[in-house]
């Protein structure tokens, strides 16, 4: 059956398109958050003038002409039109977003959970095809100016030392890994461990949290 080969490759080809449209769309996202943010200041009004909103009173409704027994127009009766003042139910305050980095304000910044073994430090397989899109992100002519952070994170299972030397070894990892296969020069790339005192998730002492075994990337600026 000559035929089964061919559909198999061309099956796997557009695997892998499909692959690499969803790296490329995710590396864009990654450009976009690590980006410095440049905010725009607005004119502020003069603290010592105080700026009230216009009160809108709802004009009175014109009255259709009746027509009088006569077949003419009638008078309009003698009324006097009293506005009803506007409710509005008060509105639930909405609640803040789960937070996505432990970044201070205004830094650009990305949490990414990459996958080691229990206790390992060595780039898996799957923790380098969460890697391959952060990798072509920093070797952008976007984010190609800018250095970056690369901070190892961990839940609270497990002591709290060893946690942090663990943190250390896997963000070195992660370093060396962007820099070895996607260009990304290893002076650009400062590697340090958190350990478990930066969690994203508030959790008791040894508790296992996936959102904390994580990677953090900090923009530090030209």
């Amino acid at each position: 059956m000559p035929r089964l080969p061919l559909a198999s490759a061309i099956l796997a080809m557009a695997l892998a398109t499909q692959g690499q449209a969803q790296q490329d769309q995710e590396a864009q996202r990654l450009i976009q958050q690590l980006s410095p943010t440049r905010g725009i200041r607005m004119p502020s009004a003069d603290p010592g003038t105080a700026v009230s909103s216009p009160s809108l009173t709802p004009a009175a409704p014109e009255a259709s002409p009746a027509l009088s027994s006569t077949g003419g127009l009638a008078s309009p009766p003698n009324q006097t039109f009293v506005p009803q003042p506007l409710t509005t139910a008060p509105m639930e305050p909405a609640a803040p977003p789960p937070r996505q980095t432990t970044a201070p304000t205004g830094v650009a910044a990305v949490s990414i959970t990459v996958n080691f073994a229990s206790g390992s430090a060595s780039i898996t397989p799957q923790a380098a095809a969460s890697l391959a899109a952060l990798g072509r992100a920093l070797s952008s002519p976007e984010l190609a100016p800018y250095r970056f952070r690369i901070e190892g994170h961990t839940d609270t299972v497990g002591d709290a030392g060893l946690n942090m030397l663990l943190s250390q070894r896997r963000a070195e990892a992660v370093r060396d890994f962007l820099a070895k296969n996607f260009g990304v020069q290893p002076t650009r790339l400062m590697a340090i461990g958190m350990g478990e005192s930066q969690l994203l998730v508030s959790t008791p002492d040894n508790m296992p949290e996936p959102s904390n075994r994580r990677v953090q990337v900090l923009n530090l600026g030209g």
